[in-house]
């Protein structure tokens, strides 16, 4: 009597649980190369960033050799050498100027003294400078000027305008204005006694003074 034999089928596929078991060390390897690469690319950007913001640093920074030559120009140059520069002369501005700034973007100029300053020219034309004037300059023109006035009669009146025609200097009022040679804006006058307290001999200005209306 022969045995019952046992058949044992074999199966064709792969079963269920072995993919289950290959599958994910697939996608866990594929995840572990792809985090490393994220993270190469990760470094190469960071790296790459950092060179471009230190290559923009040194591209903006101002050189400190070149800040300070240009502090010590300004430092150097004085109110009264500024506005020759432009043109004008020394005398324009009294004696006792104490600093200036200016805006090169603007042309904006401002001149500062200790206190307000006052003084007569030839014993007509009484000037005063207020403890700080502005205006706007440029090559021979000084405009929209504010704090300088002159006396006229028994009124103080704001002179606006500078300009340098030629060997004259005109000044304004705004509704009228005059002329004087720039020789005699050589020397510049000093606060309470003009050019007298310098033993300045007075010269009698030009009076090609002219008057006219704007």
């Amino acid at each position: 009597m022969k045995k019952p034999e046992l058949s044992i089928p074999i199966p064709t596929t792969i079963p269920f649980f072995d993919q289950k078991i290959y599958n994910p060390k697939r996608r866990s390897t594929k995840r572990i190369r792809a985090r490393n690469r994220d993270s190469n690319m990760g470094f190469f950007i960071n790296q790459n960033f950092i060179v471009l913001l230190s290559i923009s640093l040194l591209i903006v920074s101002p050189s400190p050799v070149l800040a300070s030559e240009n502090a010590v120009v300004s430092d150097s140059t004085t109110a009264y050498e500024f506005i020759n520069s432009f043109g004008f002369p020394t005398g324009i501005l009294p004696i006792g100027v104490v600093g200036y700034d200016y805006d090169p973007s603007t042309g904006k100029f401002a001149a500062y003294f200790d206190g307000t300053c006052s003084f007569s020219v030839e014993g007509s034309y009484q000037l005063n400078y207020k403890s700080a004037i502005n205006g706007y300059i440029s090559m021979g023109e000084l405009t929209r000027l504010e704090g300088v006035s002159v006396k006229l009669f028994w009124f103080w009146i704001d002179i606006v305008e500078v300009k340098r025609v030629g060997d004259d200097l005109e000044f304004s009022v705004g509704i009228a204005g005059a002329g004087f040679p720039v020789d005699n804006f050589v020397e510049s006058p000093q606060c309470g006694c003009g050019l007298d307290c310098m033993n300045f001999k007075l010269r009698k200005l030009k009076t090609n003074v002219t008057l006219s209306s704007y």
